[in-house]
Formats: structure tokens, sequence, C-alpha cells
């Protein structure tokens, strides 16, 4: 009978790998993007800050692992991946409409997507410019199955959806972070928060039942 390898340092290895890609979110919610430092990481995992670069290379590789590994844009998507991968350009309206509410539910309630988006429009960053390549791949997806669908009329999607997730972003920061009313609504409040999301699938249903022939 084969012996078992000894994987004590191993295991020790991957222990203190998954503790310091952890430490990162850790950091996240307590300081922000700003306190993402070598220190504060390494203290946050209680260990020696040099493990970082022996490990990862460098701060910002480990950084870029943590960011990655949360899936966070795939989380906020729901089943709307799997969605787009079985729609034919057909009722894309639904897949859209599922990929925003999702998206507005996901962020309101996770804390460190929202530190992310932050960071995101607040610093240029390479770590956040590749982690934006990746959303768009989804997204360039979609609008080509959009097109197909409404192939000859005057009708410009993108710039719709932009708009949304661009109000669902502020509208979510605002609430979170000032606590008080935009446009006399409160998100904070589920009365609220069904207002926005009506107001949602009242501008999808607008967008795709006014499509001016071309």
């Amino acid at each position: 009978m084969e012996k078992k390898r000894y994987q004590g340092a191993l295991n020790d290895k991957d222990r203190s790998k998954q503790k310091l890609i952890q430490a990162v979110g850790i950091v996240i919610q307590d300081k922000g993007y700003t306190g993402l430092t070598v220190t504060n990481i390494s203290k946050a995992a209680g260990l020696d800050r040099k493990l970082i670069k022996l490990y990862f290379g460098s701060v910002d590789n480990l950084i870029e692992i943590y960011v990655k590994s949360k899936d966070y844009w795939v989380a906020a998507t729901g089943d709307a991946g799997i969605m787009i991968e079985n729609n034919q350009g057909k009722d894309t309206k639904q897949i859209l409409k599922n990929l925003l509410l999702n998206q507005l539910d996901y962020f309101y309630e996770n804390e460190e997507m929202q530190k992310i988006v932050l960071w995101q429009i607040s610093q240029r960053s390479q770590i956040m410019y590749q982690v934006c390549e990746e959303r768009e791949q989804l997204s360039s997806t979609f609008f080509a199955l959009t097109d197909k669908e409404l192939k000859g009329n005057d009708v410009d999607l993108r710039a719709i959806a932009g708009l949304l997730v661009a109000g669902i972003y502020y509208m979510v920061l605002h609430a979170k972070t000032t606590d008080s009313l935009f446009c006399e609504i409160d998100i904070n409040n589920p009365e609220g928060m069904k207002r926005i999301k009506e107001a949602i699938s009242l501008v999808l249903e607008y967008a795709y039942s006014n499509k001016t022939q071309s």
C-alpha cells in the first residue's frame, strides 16, 4: 500500500493564501479601498507581510485575485448568464429586466461590492480596468442578441441600460452613505425599493413597446 505523502507545508501555504485573500475583504469593509496596503492586509490576516510577495508576487496581484474570486458581477446578474446562453434573440426584455433587478438587490445587500464600485469610479487602476472588461464581455454577448431582436428599430438599448445601471449604483450608494431621500424616495424603505423596481420595469416596457421603424 502506497504511503500518503506529507502535505503539512502545502496545506499551511494554502491556508495562509486563503487568509490573505479573505483579509482583503476585511480591509475593504473596515477601511475602504484606500486601506488596501500590505500592512493592513497582513495585519487583518494575522500573518507576516512578507508572505504577500512570496505567495502572490505583489499586493496588486493579491487584490485582483480577491476581486475575481468573489464573482461580484456574475453573482449580481443572477441567472441572466444562463438565459443569455439559451436565448436566440427573442424576448431579451425579460433577460435585461432580471439582470437589472437582480443587480439592484445584490448591490444593495453587498457592502463589499459597494466599496468595490466606489473604488472603480473614483480611482484609475489596472485591477478595476480588468474587472470592467470582463463585465463588458457579458454585456457584448447580451447586446448582440438585442441587436438581432430589435433589428430595423430605432431603440438605443445600450444607452437605456447604461442609464439604468448607473441609476442603480448611484441610488444605492446615496442611500447607504447619506441615509437620505433621493427625489423624495427612500430605497432603505421597502416601499421606496418597490417604486424603483417598478420604474425599471416601466422603462423597459416603454423601450421595447415604442420601437420606431427605421
